[in-house]
This record gives structure tokens, C-alpha cells and sequence, in this order.
């Protein structure tokens, strides 16, 4: 019997051909494969130790698919050193590197509204330590480009989730009290965000200056001087469990189902304010260079009332000051600081990163007029 290794994970041939027949619903034995690797961001991905996507072939001639993703604590993170040190072992400590196994348990996938759905999960392989490794559906992805319908039925159905998961039972037994997971993000990631508010340098690097509107950097300040009042007041409005990650990088688009989701890589698995999810669909495409940033007005303008919509379709009608504090104020804490890609500056000057700058500073200029405005 041989042994697969793929990344840090490892099966044998019998168990490589009990998932493949996993997968195609019927028992097969394996013709070949190959893994592709899958990049993503490190500096985003504590939990995340590998991606790779497994093409193959049974004896029979059938061909098939498969995603795998190793996870696992956020002491292997090559990017540890971003969290501040007197932190860093808290944040180890403490980072949930198994949340996203959340999406397969009773209390997310049972309910989620007609629409939304998670990967097929084939396998959970415990790796030791502080590393498993699941095997799942791959999710063969739609070439269309999100429009604005599709982010306003996204966040209608985001609104839905959170009307299921608004149940006082759920949210008592997160065992976490209201805001708990922004306010560790807090203390893992905006000391050092706030830091970079008050480095000259950085403020005077060529690229930024010539990027930066002249009021940004105050605005940031005020704002940061703000967090605490942002942050109690989101922790006393209505609250839900989120999908906690929810860009549309996070939400697949089927091919099949153009007209559907799937949801990947939950987290930020504790209470919520409702709207909690909208920041990271709101601004998920434009970190990543594919939605242009001019365009956060319009894209602004359908997101909380589809997810107010969502709410009131399963049962749960809420206020829309409600959710619009409940997206803008997580939205200030969670990228407000740390919108502006600092680490790029490493490299020289070009083209490519004036431009990404200048996406980047209209993002944060938006974001910065949301929260003002709270």
C-alpha cells in the first residue's frame, strides 16, 4: 500500500480511493491524478497551511475533482511576526484555527437559507500537530464577473443567515460574549495598524503621498480615537452568528447554479451586530484588484437593504439603522487601518503599485467617510 503525499498532508491508496468514491457516490478505484497548488495570501491567512486542487481519473474512465486545504495553528504562519511580540503568543493561543469547520456542524449548515450552501466535506484527517487537513467538494466556479444583482442577492441571503442564526439559544451557546471575535482581531492586528498612523516615513514614501488624499491620515486618527464607543455600541445591538468572512472570494458561484452560492472559510464564529458580514462582501473584490474602487458607492447603496430584506423573508424584520451601524462599524474596525497595503512598499516603485495605491487609498477614503459618519 503506497502512501500520497500532497503538502503537509498524506493518505494512502485506499484511503485516496474511499474520497474520490466519496465524491462520485459510488466505490472506484483510482486510474491517476495530479495536485495543482492553489496560491492565497499569507498575509491574511493564519489558519491556512496549503491549498491544492486534485484532478484525476478512475479505472473506469470517470474523471474527477477534488479541493483539499490543510489548516492549522497560527504558530506555523510564516507572517507571525505581523502581531506585535508582548501579543503574539496570545494570538496563538487564543486564534480559533479550526473555526472554519464550523460550516459542516448543525448550528451553521442547518441553517442556511435556499441558495446558500457548503462544499460536500469527503474527509477530516487530523494530521497532529495542531494540523488537519479536509477534503472536499471543488466547487467548479462561474466566469462571470459579480454585478451589482449578484452582490444584492449575496447580501439577501447573508441577511437570511443571519435571521437563522439570530436565535437567542445559538447565540448563548457560542459561549463567547458579543463581539468577541472583532475585539481579538483588534488586539491582534490594529496595534500595529494604529502604529503606522504615526510613521512619518511611511506617510512620506513617494507612492503613498502621491496617493493619499490630504486629509486621511487625520480622518484615521479621529477615527481610531473612536473604536472603543464603535465597538461597545456594535456589541449592544442586535446580534446573530455570521458567516464572519463573507467577500465574494468566500462565496463561490457554481456554474450550474450561477444564481446560488457556496459558502467557504467561515470564521469569526461568536456573536456579531447584525450586518456584520457586509464590510468583507463590500470590499473583498476591490483588496483583490478585481472590482474598481469609484465603484463602492453603487455597490454601497444595494448591499444593506438586500440584507434587511433577507432578514424580514425568514421571519426576523430588523431596524436598517440597525444593520447599517452593524456593517459600517465592523467595517472600521476590520479595514479601515489596514486597507492601505503597507508591505508592498518593501519593492521598488512602479507602475503596477501606484496604481494598486490608488485603489487602495479610495477604498480606505470610503470606508473612512462610512465610519465618519457613525
Amino acid at each position: 500500500m503506497s502512501t500520497h503525499l500532497i503538502g503537509s498532508a498524506s493518505v494512502s491508496d485506499d484511503e485516496f480511493a474511499d474520497i474520490v468514491s466519496k465524491a462520485l457516490g459510488r466505490a472506484v478505484a483510482v486510474k491517476d491524478w495530479s495536485a495543482e497548488v492553489v496560491d492565497y495570501p499569507l498575509f491574511g491567512s493564519p489558519a491556512t497551511g496549503a491549498l491544492r486542487r486534485i484532478r484525476g481519473v478512475t479505472d473506469d474512465g470517470e474523471p474527477f475533482r477534488l479541493f483539499l486545504k490543510v489548516i492549522h495553528s497560527p504558530r506555523h504562519w510564516p507572517r507571525l511576526d505581523l502581531v506585535p511580540e508582548h501579543s503574539r503568543q496570545d494570538f496563538v493561543d487564543e486564534f480559533p484555527w479550526r473555526m472554519e469547520l464550523a460550516a459542516w456542524e448543525p448550528t451553521f449548515v442547518d441553517h442556511l437559507p435556499t441558495g446558500l450552501r457548503v462544499p460536500r466535506l469527503y474527509r477530516l484527517a487530523e494530521l497532529g500537530d495542531d494540523r488537519a487537513a479536509l477534503w472536499m467538494e471543488d466547487i467548479q466556479q462561474s466566469a462571470d464577473e459579480w454585478d451589482v444583482p449578484r452582490f444584492a442577492r449575496a447580501a439577501r441571503l447573508l441577511g437570511g443567515l443571519a435571521a437563522g442564526r439570530s436565535d437567542p439559544g445559538l447565540i448563548a451557546g457560542a459561549g463567547r460574549p458579543p463581539g468577541f471575535g472583532l475585539r481579538m482581531y483588534r488586539h491582534a492586528r490594529l496595534m500595529g495598524a494604529l502604529a503606522q498612523l504615526e510613521d512619518d516615513a511611511l506617510w512620506a514614501h513617494p507612492v503613498v503621498a502621491a496617493s493619499v488624499d490630504e486629509h486621511l491620515r487625520a480622518d484615521l486618527r479621529t477615527l481610531a480615537g473612536r473604536i472603543d464607543q464603535i465597538m461597545d455600541r456594535l456589541d449592544q445591538l442586535p446580534q446573530a452568528l455570521p458567516h464572519g468572512d463573507a467577500s465574494p472570494q468566500n462565496l463561490l458561484v457554481p456554474s450550474d447554479e450561477p444564481d446560488t452560492f457556496v459558502a467557504i472559510d467561515v470564521s469569526f464564529q461568536t456573536p456579531h451586530a447584525i450586518g456584520f458580514d457586509l464590510g468583507q462582501l463590500l470590499v473583498g473584490l476591490v483588496h483583490a484588484g478585481q472590482f474598481p474602487a469609484h465603484r463602492l458607492s453603487e455597490l454601497h447603496e444595494v448591499l444593506a437593504p438586500s440584507f434587511v430584506d433577507g432578514m424580514a423573508e425568514h421571519g426576523k424584520p430588523s431596524a436598517s439603522n440597525d444593520v447599517a451601524y452593524g456593517f459600517h462599524g465592523s467595517l472600521v474596525v476590520r479595514s479601515a487601518f489596514t486597507a492601505l497595503p503597507w508591505e508592498r512598499l518593501d519593492g521598488p516603485p512602479s507602475p503596477e503599485l501606484a496604481a494598486e495605491f490608488g485603489e487602495r487609498a479610495l477604498l480606505t477614503r470610503f470606508i473612512v467617510d462610512c465610519g465618519l459618519a457613525l
